[in-house]
C-alpha cells in the first residue's frame, strides 16, 4: 500500500495524463510547439523535474515516488519511452554527483535547458559484457586522450556532452579499471558516424572518439569509479523498467477490457468467454505481482539498503510481463490491435525492445543467479 501522500500524487498525475496527454495520441509524433506547450502545462501542474533535488529547483522525489511517476507517464506513448523531457531535463544519478566545478559547467546548464547530455557505455563488442570494452582513456598530463567507438547511444545527435565510460586500466577491467568522463560533443575528434533507425521509431547513434583530449577535471569521481557510476545509472533504470511495464500493462488492459465488453462474436460478448476471461485474469495477476516487486525494491533503495537482486528481478520479470500483457491484449483486440488507431501496437514495440536494452533479461538472470549462489539473499 502506498502512503497517503503518494496516493494523492498518483491520482493527480493520472488526471493530468488523461486530460492533457492521452488526447494527443492520434496526432503523434508531437511537434516542437506541442512539446513546448505541454512542458509549460507540466510546470504549472507542479510535475517539473521530479527527480531533481529541491535545492536545485526540482521536486526531490525518492525512488518510491519516482516509481509512481514512471508508472503513470508510461500509460501513454505521448511520453516517449526513452525520453521523459516533457517533464524536465534528464539528469540521472551521474550528473547529480558531480563536483562543484562540474556542476557549474554541466549540471546547471542542463537544468536551465541550455545543454543536453547522453550516456555512452555500449560498444560494438561490449554491450552486455562491459569487460570487453575497448574505448580507452589514457592520461596525458592534465588531460585524458580518448579513443574508441560507442554504439546505440540514445540522444547523442542532440547532446552537448556525453557521459563516457572508458577503460583507464586494462589490467583491472570492471574491478576499478574503468572511469567516467564528461566529453563535449563538439570537441575535436568526436564524430557521430551514423544513426540507426529502430522499430521503436528512435534513432540511436554510433559515436567515434579519435584522439579526443578531455580535461582531467572532467573525470567523474575518482579514476576507476566508472563501472560503479554506470551501475548506479542502470540500477535506477531497472526500477524504471518495472514501473513502466506496469503502466503499459494497465493501459493495454483498460483498452482491451473496454473492447471486450463491446465486441460480440457468434452472438456473445467476448468478455463472457472463459478463455478470454482467464487471459485477462492472468495479465492482471502478473501486473500486480510486478508492482509489488517495484514498490518493495523502491522502498529498500529509499531506506539505503542493498537491492541489487531486487533490481535484477524487477527488470527481468517486469519487462517480460509488460510485453506478454501487451501481446495478449493485441491478440484479443484482433485487427484493431494492429492499427495505429490504438496505442497498443506502439507499447508492444517499445516493450519488446526493453527486454534487450539496459541489460538483456538472460544476462541479468545470470548475474542474479551468481549472487544467489554466493548466498547473497534474504528469506522473505
Amino acid at each position: 500500500m502506498l502512503p497517503e501522500e503518494l496516493i494523492t500524487f498518483k491520482e493527480m498525475m493520472r488526471r493530468f495524463i488523461d486530460r492533457e496527454l492521452v488526447p494527443l495520441e492520434p496526432s503523434l509524433p508531437l511537434s516542437a510547439e506541442d512539446k513546448g506547450d505541454l512542458q509549460q502545462k507540466v510546470q504549472k501542474a507542479g510535475f517539473w523535474m521530479p527527480d531533481v533535488p529541491e535545492e536545485l529547483g526540482g521536486q526531490g522525489l525518492g525512488m518510491l515516488a519516482m516509481s509512481v511517476f514512471w508508472h503513470e507517464i508510461s500509460r501513454t506513448p505521448v511520453v516517449d519511452s526513452r525520453d521523459h523531457s516533457l517533464f524536465g531535463p534528464a539528469v540521472g544519478p551521474i550528473l547529480l554527483n558531480l563536483d562543484e566545478a562540474q556542476k557549474e559547467n554541466y549540471l546547471l546548464p542542463v537544468l536551465r535547458g541550455e545543454k543536453k547530455a547522453c550516456f555512452a557505455q555500449t560498444e560494438p563488442d561490449a554491450g552486455s559484457d562491459p569487460g570487453m570494452m575497448k574505448t580507452r582513456a589514457v592520461r596525458d598530463g592534465d588531460h585524458y586522450v580518448v579513443n574508441g567507438t560507442k554504439r546505440y547511444i540514445t540522444g547523442a545527435r542532440d547532446a552537448d556532452f556525453a557521459q563516457v565510460i572508458a577503460v583507464t586500466d586494462p589490467e583491472r577491467g570492471t574491478r576499478g579499471g574503468m572511469s567516467c568522463l564528461l566529453v563535449d560533443m563538439d570537441a575535436e575528434g568526436v564524430e557521430i558516424a551514423r544513426e540507426q533507425e529502430t522499430m521503436m521509431g528512435d534513432r540511436p547513434c554510433e559515436i567515434v572518439f579519435s584522439d579526443v583530449r578531455v580535461p582531467a577535471a572532467n573525470l567523474v569521481g575518482e579514476e576507476g569509479d566508472g563501472f560503479k557510476v554506470a551501475q548506479g545509472w542502470l540500477n535506477t533504470g531497472r526500477i524504471r523498467h518495472g514501473a513502466r511495464a506496469c503502466g503499459v500493462a494497465e493501459r493495454c488492459l483498460d483498452i482491451t477490457v473496454e473492447y471486450l465488453n463491446q465486441r460480440k462474436t457468434f452472438g456473445e460478448y467476448l468478455s463472457n468467454r472463459q478463455g478470454v476471461q482467464w487471459m485477462i485474469a492472468d495479465c492482471y495477476t502478473e501486473m500486480h505481482a510486478t508492482w509489488l516487486m517495484v514498490t518493495d525494491t523502491a522502498r529498500k533503495i529509499d531506506e539505503g539498503k542493498d537491492a541489487r537482486i531486487e533490481c535484477y528481478m524487477v527488470k527481468t520479470y517486469g519487462d517480460e510481463m509488460g510485453f506478454r500483457v501487451a501481446d495478449k491484449c493485441m491478440q484479443l483486440l484482433g485487427g484493431l490491435g494492429l492499427t495505429t488507431d490504438l496505442p497498443v501496437e506502439k507499447m508492444w514495440r517499445d516493450q519488446r525492445s526493453f527486454r534487450i536494452t539496459e541489460g538483456p533479461t538472460e544476462v541479468l538472470r545470470t548475474a542474479m543467479a551468481r549472487q544467489l549462489m554466493r548466498g547473497g539473499y534474504e528469506t522473505v
